[in-house]
């Protein structure tokens, strides 16, 4: 069994995959746009620019996405996709890259838990948390 993230977007998709892959160095694996699917015949022609379905792989791990049909777009809730690094450093710069535009809920700084640990919404509207533990005692 596989858990993957499944990301909607209002129109955002490629341009946030695209963002994410500058940030992650990920690698985008598939994209397809409604136009260009075997339904675009029977999609309005103002869906055919959205994306249908989209990959990207970040570090092994697989995120996928699509824009959802317009006027169907909900905020997203419940969820933060979390980044753990064991350098500052790093957890600085993921912070920083996915602060453009973003909505800081937590400004990244340091708690009980960890040496660096910050809480986004980024300009695409998906919760992010940036979070570098300290080591665990043993």
């Amino acid at each position: 069994m596989q858990l993957h993230t499944y990301l909607n977007f209002n129109g955002q998709c490629e341009e946030a995959f695209q963002f994410y892959k500058e940030i992650f160095g990920g690698d985008i694996q598939f994209m397809m746009r409604n136009g260009d699917s075997p339904m675009a015949k029977d999609m309005p022609a103002e869906q055919h620019n959205r994306v249908m379905h989209a990959r990207i792989q970040i570090a092994g791990q697989i995120f996928m996405g699509s824009d959802v049909p317009e006027g169907n777009a909900e905020k997203p809730q419940g969820f933060s996709i979390t980044i753990n690094t064991p350098d500052p450093v790093e957890a600085e710069r993921v912070f920083n890259a996915l602060n453009v535009g973003a909505e800081v809920r937590m400004p990244l700084e340091e708690t009980f838990w960890a040496v660096r640990f910050g809480m986004l919404t980024d300009r695409f509207g998906i919760p992010w948390m940036v979070n570098c533990e300290r080591p665990m005692p043993s």
